[in-house]
């Protein structure tokens, strides 16, 4: 069904205006000095930091990847394997042609 190319919905991009990103910047370094410092109660985490990565948890082959840590992939692995195979032949016969 790939005759026709369906166009993407145009990005909807809003800008503040009345927003002054340096003035919240210096209340939040502020904010965070104090609590520090221990003049203001110490500040509840937010709902977005307590979910994060509670779905990847959850299932059972996200979680079995996390554990694994990151793997070479199979393309990576066969073209590392060519490279090589192409480099041994070189040295051997002196030409770059099969």
């Amino acid at each position: 069904m790939g005759y026709f190319k369906m166009p993407d919905p145009r990005r909807f991009n809003h800008t503040y205006i009345y927003v002054d990103e340096r003035k919240e910047k210096l209340q939040k370094i502020e904010e965070k000095a104090k609590r520090d410092l221990g003049l203001l109660p110490p500040e509840e985490s937010s709902y977005e930091e307590r979910i994060r990565g509670a779905f990847a948890d959850e299932t059972t082959h996200l979680k079995r990847r996390k554990e694994n840590g990151t793997r070479l992939s199979t393309k990576a692995i066969i073209l590392a394997l060519a490279a090589a195979i192409f480099l041994l032949h070189y040295l051997l016969t002196g030409q770059w042609t099969f």
